[in-house]
């Protein structure tokens, strides 16, 4: 049974009113994501957050409301909580509380297909968590089902702290040996002399299915948020040049919660040892701009803004003509491609091997 959720978007300062329809939407593919249905939505100006419970009380009033008018099961925030603001917040309304990390560490837990994913996940959930243990509190009474309570790491959840510790120690070891063993494997792929090209881009913009039309690769292709968790690398050859390994990634988003990058850092590293970074921005979306530069953040923040970049602009069959001249007049760095019908690919490649 799917939860029914009212999302709150918080106005913290100056942000204005295109952001914050920004974050609307983007909170409302990433309930949908969960598996919610978003029957309601808020929006609260907070300049200065309530220690207690972020927002102030007519504000939670206005929640109690609308809880009461559409039978909301579950409060989405569209920003970070703190341990007692959720469980404040859960006492006040009655409702499970999940702010933004949480619902994406949910999203994770759900696409989490492999072994190293699955580890990976569970270690991001259990340094969330660990706070957030309060004997029979606010998490304590969560499990059982629904947005922010599932995932590899739910079986844990009723162990004490220690317990929890040494399994954290236990997973940062396991995901040491799998950095170790794909160093060992792109040291490999170099020795063979092959070029690599790490695809990145913001969550659902195309990269498993570039992926898949460029090298023929089976990666799993779907219109959502964080399709791809699991890295995978496939080689190009088509007899003309080089051959040239592709990577594709797990996608980014705005404000990807710390606790995932550090958790993924071992998959990410892909993109840290690579010749070329391929960005790719759909450009059918109205913000494709602000997409670009969350990409670029993510990636200085992992370290890799010094590597060669090269922008491609995807989903190009759903523009028209002058929605195209426009595109790339805001963009005329970019490699106009259309990954589903296989268009422009071949200029793609020539730019490539180009920065080789």
């Amino acid at each position: 049974m799917r939860d029914k959720v009212c999302l709150v978007i918080i106005k913290i300062g100056a942000r204005d009113l295109p952001d914050l329809r920004e974050v609307l939407e983007e909170m409302t593919e990433l309930t949908e994501s969960a598996q919610g249905d978003v029957v309601a939505s808020l929006t609260a100006s907070v300049p200065h957050p309530s220690p207690s419970h972020f927002i102030r009380g007519g504000k939670i009033e206005e929640l109690r409301e609308e809880i009461a008018r559409t039978g909301a099961n579950v409060l989405i925030f569209s920003v970070d909580l703190t341990p007692v603001q959720a469980r404040n917040l859960e006492t006040e309304c009655g409702v499970r509380i999940v702010d933004r990390t949480g619902l994406i560490l949910d999203i994770f837990a759900r696409r989490a297909v492999s072994s190293d994913g699955k580890l990976q996940v569970e270690l991001a959930q259990m340094q969330y968590l660990l706070p957030r243990l309060v004997g029979q509190g606010v998490i304590m009474s969560r499990l059982g089902g629904g947005i922010g309570t599932r995932g590899p790491g739910e079986q844990k959840l009723e162990v004490d702290r220690r317990k929890i510790r040494r399994r954290i120690e236990y997973i940062q070891g396991q995901l040491e040996k799998l950095r170790t063993h794909r160093a060992q494997m792109r040291q490999g792929r170099r020795q063979k002399g092959l070029r690599q090209v790490a695809i990145v881009g913001y969550t659902n913009a195309g990269k498993s299915t570039l992926l898949n039309a460029l090298t023929g690769a089976d990666a799993y292709v779907e219109n959502r948020l964080f399709a791809t968790l699991d890295p995978k690398t496939r080689i190009y050859e088509d007899g003309n040049g080089q051959a040239v390994l592709f990577t594709d990634t797990v996608g980014f988003i705005r404000d990807l919660p710390h606790g995932l990058v550090k958790a993924f850092h071992a998959t990410l590293e892909e993109v840290l040892d690579t010749d070329l970074i391929l960005i790719v921005v759909d450009a059918a979306s109205e913000h494709a701009v602000q997409h670009k530069r969350v990409v670029e953040e993510v990636l200085k923040e992992l370290g890799a803004e010094a590597k060669p970049k090269l922008l491609a602009l995807n989903k190009t069959d759903l523009l028209g003509d002058v929605e195209k001249v426009r595109i790339q007049g805001v963009f005329p760095e970019a490699v106009l491609i259309s990954a589903t019908q296989k268009k422009g690919l071949q200029d793609l490649i020539a730019r490539i091997r180009q920065t080789f």
